[in-house]
């Protein structure tokens, strides 16, 4: 792994951090608060290719990689707007459509993913299976040329934005250990038969969250993406970009978090002193920029061996976890460091706070996470 940022990159970087800074935190808090989806920064981002930029050139995407996605999802956030879209249209759903999809199925979603134009959210969580995937009871049966879905999806981010959304369902279950067989579908967000229901959280985030009702909605045969019951393999095949593009996005927060603070502690004086001469202040802030840097070295090598076809699994993890305590701890320091100021709507503090908790416990937790650690790399015995 080589530890320079190329020229490509640094360009990346700063195209995309120039096109975040026009619409900035204000633009983000303000969106926040009033639950409304960022379309302005993403119908920029996909003008301008930065969406696509994992697609490959055939389906009009950049061709680059999960590095260069979670470039994309870092640098944004940096600028105050973390787009929590990216992480289920451009990492999960993307990724399982380019490595799984047919060449027809490329065709008709890649272009639009690309773009920005067509977004494809993620629908795997369900009310009593969240972590323990096997126990998914949303089932699609066969009829005739097509399948029929009946269940419930719950928390899925951005149903109403979607166009489509990728749900994993149950097609079957493995005699011998009474697993789930699970396949992928691609169900269209006006189809008869499902319903999507608001379901309010107290957290401030663009992107809403929605339980999903499936009552006998009709899916065609070539909406399936990969092989009939081969779900179980194609959705992990997904998760390590959403670790890793998530752990971007709080790398980024925290990047954002820290330039805030540290300018507000920098100007604002008390007694003729800058706040931020005192170790009260500085102690946490350096505290957080050093986790806030690690954290951002494991994002790296976690998308590094995932673009390279190595396994990915125990860095994605890592870096989800690192970062999300980082993005945390930074928020915390910016806040305290902000004195009342830090609750202030003015200062926009309090919606990325919010979504670094949340980022805490989804996609996975951290305490999902510190299972598979233990187990995967510590060789103890497995705890559930």
């Amino acid at each position: 792994m080589d530890f320079a940022v190329s020229e490509e990159h640094h360009a990346l970087r700063k195209a995309v951090a120039e096109i975040a800074a026009d619409f900035g935190g204000a633009y983000y808090a303000r969106k926040a608060e009033a639950r409304e989806f960022t379309s302005e920064l993403w119908d920029t981002l996909g003008r301008y290719g930065y969406l696509g930029v994992a697609i490959p050139e055939t389906y009009g995407g950049g061709g680059g990689g999960l590095t260069e996605l979670a470039i994309v999802c870092e640098e944004s956030a940096a600028q105050g707007c973390p787009v929590l879209l990216m992480i289920v249209s451009c990492a999960i759903s993307a990724e399982v459509i380019t490595t799984y999809g047919t060449d027809e199925q490329r065709q008709t979603w890649l272009p639009g993913l690309a773009n920005g134009e067509t977004k494809v959210v993620f629908a795997i969580t369900e009310p009593d299976a969240g972590s323990n995937t096997h126990r998914l009871t949303t089932t699609a049966v066969r009829d005739g040329e097509g399948y029929r879905l009946n269940g419930q999806k719950y928390y899925i981010s951005g149903a109403d934005e979607a166009d489509a959304i990728l749900v994993v369902a149950r097609t079957g279950t493995d005699d011998a250990t009474g697993a789930a067989r699970l396949s992928l579908f691609l169900v269209d967000t006006g189809t008869p038969g499902l319903v999507l229901q608001p379901l309010p959280v107290a957290v401030a985030v663009p992107e809403r969250q929605f339980t999903l009702f499936f009552d006998d909605v009709y899916v065609a045969a070539d909406r399936r993406v990969g092989d009939e019951g081969d779900g179980f393999r194609q959705v992990f095949h997904g998760l390590n970009p959403e670790r890793v593009t998530g752990a971007a996005l709080c790398v980024g927060i925290g990047r954002y978090a820290l330039g805030r603070a540290s300018r507000y502690a920098t100007e604002r004086h008390v007694w003729g002193t800058p706040i931020g001469a005192h170790q009260g202040i500085a102690h946490p802030l350096a505290q957080a920029k050093i986790e806030v840097e690690l954290a951002a070295l494991m994002t790296a090598k976690a998308a590094w061996l995932h673009d390279r076809g190595e396994p990915a699994g125990e860095a994605a993890n890592m870096a989800k976890y690192a970062a999300a305590e980082a993005a945390l701890a930074a928020i915390d320091a910016a806040i305290q460091s902000h004195g009342g100021n830090g609750v202030s709507t003015e200062y926009g503090l309090i919606p990325l706070w919010g979504l670094a908790r949340l980022l805490r416990i989804a996609p996975v937790s951290r305490e999902m996470i510190l299972n598979y650690v233990a187990q995967h790399s510590l060789g103890l015995p497995r705890s559930y």
